[in-house]
């Protein structure tokens, strides 16, 4: 095996498994070549090809491929964010988005609330959170991108 050159997955046959399956098979195609493009410390391919290699182990039991793919996608790119700081497109948008409704828009929306004795005003606090996280998220997916930490794909549920 070539150094630090991330391993394939086995082919698969739409027809050969359910759509849903096959869906989050091609993902993983995808991501994979992805990866490829980048030069990768060795530690990282190792953690990848580990789990590239479960993926390729269940495929031959088609009942635990899609758990298997998500479970490996998730342990792939959690790892490259703690390794390398390396994410998917609109990462920190779709974190933040959440972050910002929860930590600043719900309590926006409460002090709104007491302020106009109106409970029912809280909504207005949660899209202004909303708002300030998809903001804070877009500027940090940006200087993702613009430092080369951006993977050329968005992550999948």
């Amino acid at each position: 095996m070539e150094q630090n050159k991330i391993i394939q997955l086995k082919e698969v046959e739409p027809q050969d498994i359910p759509p849903k399956d096959y869906k989050e098979y091609i993902y993983m195609r995808r991501l994979v070549e992805e990866l490829n493009k980048r030069d990768l410390p060795q530690g990282v391919v190792e953690f990848i090809n580990d789990n590239l290699e479960l993926i390729n182990h269940a495929i031959e039991n088609k009942y635990e491929l899609k758990k298997q793919i998500k479970t490996s996608k998730k342990n792939i790119l959690r790892f490259l964010e703690k390794q390398l700081k390396i994410v998917t497109k609109n990462h920190y948008r779709n974190l933040w988005m959440a972050l910002g409704m929860t930590v600043f828009g719900v309590p926006m929306g409460i002090v709104w609330g007491q302020v106009t004795d109106n409970m029912g005003s809280l909504g207005i606090g949660i899209a202004i959170g909303m708002t300030i996280g998809l903001a804070l998220g877009n500027s940090m997916d940006k200087k993702a991108a613009g430092e080369g930490r951006q993977l050329n794909i968005e992550a999948n549920s």
